[in-house]
């Protein structure tokens, strides 16, 4: 079987700057993966080009053994399969809560506007915001609107959903609620690829931990591995510098 997610020799440069060097990596079904790495390593950029949220200048992107392509209807239709949760929720601020979720499943995947209802409702119960479903998102804390970003991703039935430092722009206080979201997702076997600074998490979810600097995978491994006997300088470097913070 085809990973869910295929990587192969990718490259990309902003200007003269070489942000993603020879990238490689997959992400087999059902596995979570998580990339964790210093400021400017690359994270979030190899994040978003999965999904063509940014180009690459080299390489081949596959989603379920298909290749990606750069544009056209088939982009569409294999973009709509890998969710993507961002760092700064990026909801529609016009629309509630529940119309924010159904517009994907009722726009691309064709739904019903009561289906899609119906699921949004179920799916927001699921992340623990089901009476919030006919707020703004600015009523809303911002965890509670990452968790309604993340019900939104889970109603188009991915196949994966990337995380793009999903906690970063939370107060501490938030953080855990969003997490506790994403480690109920892994058990219940949702292929999930995550950036975050959140060690913890990382740890105690992954089932797989890549770590990036300067825009190469230096190092991965199983978390226990990773975290108690890194390989690299580098690694042992970041992870004593995370200790001291």
């Amino acid at each position: 079987m085809a990973p869910v997610i295929e990587l192969k020799n990718i490259n990309k440069h902003f200007g003269d700057h070489h942000v993603l060097k020879d990238i490689s990596l997959s992400v087999e079904k059902g596995e979570v993966v998580v990339i964790i790495g210093p400021s400017g390593s690359g994270k979030s950029t190899l994040c978003r080009t999965i999904n063509r949220l940014e180009t690459i200048d080299s390489g081949e992107i596959l989603i379920d053994g298909e290749r990606l392509p750069e544009e056209g209807r088939n982009l569409a239709k294999l973009r709509s399969q890998i969710g993507m949760v961002f760092q700064s929720f990026n909801l529609f601020a016009h629309k509630n809560v529940l119309d924010n979720i159904t517009m994907g499943p009722v726009t691309v995947l064709h739904k019903s506007h009561s289906t899609s209802k119906d699921e949004a409702m179920e799916l927001l119960k699921r992340v623990g915001v089901g009476s919030e479903a006919h707020k703004l998102p600015s009523q809303l804390s911002g965890g509670q609107q990452q968790r309604v970003a993340i019900a939104r991703a889970l109603a188009m039935h991915p196949k994966a959903i990337l995380f793009d430092e999903p906690t970063s722009a939370l107060d501490p206080e938030m953080i855990n609620e969003v997490l506790d979201v994403m480690t109920k997702l892994a058990s219940d076997g949702m292929t999930m690829l995550i950036v975050t600074h959140e060690m913890n998490f990382a740890r105690r979810v992954a089932d797989r931990v890549i770590f990036m600097d300067d825009g190469r995978i230096v190092e991965e491994a199983k978390p226990e591995d990773f975290f108690e006997n890194p390989k690299t300088e580098r690694a042992k470097t970041f992870l004593n510098s995370i200790k001291s913070e």
